[in-house]
């Protein structure tokens, strides 16, 4: 893989091909720069596809319209632009991607290999079940599956305020396990906690990854909390043909 990535550390088969890319090595400018991978945030689109065009992987990813939903569709699909916020496929060089810059991309395979998904879990996707949803349409048992969780903004740094606690706990007394009062109605989110939860809940117990801070790890990744105007990085996931 010549592309700048973050290659994820889980023990898939040697076939499954899954990370984030990171955000050095591209040519978009300013405060895109400079791998920057989305076309909606105000980059040159130009310059977009000339990043597009260095990844290395067998096909374009069918990019998804992210609407911070529980849609998780099949692909390769009709639609060209699905809106979803999760992709998930059995079939062969389909590369499955989400993109991020604070957001959690959430990436699936089983331990045999025979599927993918990559989801987009923001707080509110997460929360209305964008993980259960994909997860569902695999129809393997929660049990063998693999999951990494990628880049993210930390747990040290996420402060959210009353409606993002209220939604989580609300009819969820465990998922007071992801927050950490700082102030009167504010609390530190650890979204990684979160999703932990939430696939224990499944029966997923392999789960790697979580260990990044998109927003403090400046030199590697996009962080849309920190700067505002920025790019995204992707997280791609896809069976190679073997």
């Amino acid at each position: 893989m010549t592309m700048n990535w973050l290659t994820a550390d889980w023990p898939a088969p040697d076939f499954i091909k899954a990370g984030t890319t990171l955000r050095q090595g591209g040519v978009s400018q300013g405060s895109y720069a400079s791998f920057n991978l989305a076309t909606h945030v105000g980059d040159d689109a130009a310059l977009v596809k000339q990043n597009r065009e260095m990844l290395n992987i067998p096909n374009a990813p069918q990019w998804l319209e992210q609407i911070h939903s529980i849609n998780a569709v099949f692909l390769p699909s009709n639609e060209s632009i699905p809106k979803a916020d999760a992709a998930y496929t059995s079939n062969i060089n389909i590369v499955c991607a989400v993109m991020t810059a604070d957001c959690l991309p959430v990436l699936v395979t089983d331990r045999q290999g025979s599927c993918v998904a990559a989801i987009h879990a923001g707080w509110r996707g997460l929360c209305d079940g964008i993980i259960e949803e994909t997860i569902k349409k695999l129809s393997v048992d929660p049990a063998s599956l693999l999951v990494w969780l990628g880049p993210a903004i930390g747990p040290d740094v996420y402060e959210i305020g009353e409606e993002v606690y209220d939604a989580y706990t609300r009819d969820n007394d465990s998922a007071k396990e992801a927050f950490n009062p700082v102030s009167e109605k504010h609390w530190l989110f650890d979204i990684y906690k979160a999703a932990k939860l939430r696939l224990h809940k499944l029966g997923v117990t392999e789960i790697y990854g979580g260990s990044h801070c998109t927003l403090t790890e400046e030199e590697k990744f996009f962080s849309y909390r920190r700067d505002n105007v920025t790019g995204r990085m992707a997280s791609m996931i896809w069976i190679e043909e073997e």
